[in-house]
């Protein structure tokens, strides 16, 4: 399960920082988010079905994790992770309690490799190295097939 780093946690809304750059850790967001990845987030955004979201873990709340927020339910949001064999996600631990969805991501920067040196890798890694996370881009199959 994505997680984020422990000087990224506790920033945010009461740390005043509207937006922070944070590195994604594991697999469960592949093939939209892999491990090493950096997002730029905004806390306090507004989050629509399909937004890529930070958000503290329902039951480990010292956890901030990254999942994608497939649809508003009572209760909060339910989010699934795009890699469905990770698993750590709403199907787990169930609806998450809108106070605990803290940020959405804006922006992915993909770092280069140390085996992207070659004139093609370079060339491949500057043409996907910064996109942007919105809900039409990278949805995954998983989510558009519900």
């Amino acid at each position: 399960m994505p997680e984020l780093t422990q000087e990224q946690r506790g920033r945010g809304p009461a740390g005043r920082v509207p937006f922070q750059v944070v590195e994604v850790t594991g697999p469960s967001m592949v093939p939209t988010l892999h491990h090493g990845d950096w997002l730029l987030v905004q806390y306090g955004a507004t989050v629509r079905p399909g937004d890529v979201v930070i958000l503290r873990h329902p039951f480990q709340q010292d956890l901030l994790v990254v999942k994608r927020a497939a649809e508003r339910r009572r209760g909060g949001w339910w989010v699934l992770a795009d890699n469905s064999f990770a698993g750590g996600d709403s199907t787990d631990y169930g609806t998450v309690p809108e106070e605990l969805v803290l940020a959405r991501a804006r922006v992915r920067y993909r770092p280069l490799k140390k085996d992207q040196r070659s004139l093609w890798g370079v060339v491949a890694w500057a043409v996907s190295a910064l996109r942007p996370v919105s809900a039409a881009r990278s949805v995954s199959r998983r989510l558009r097939a519900r």
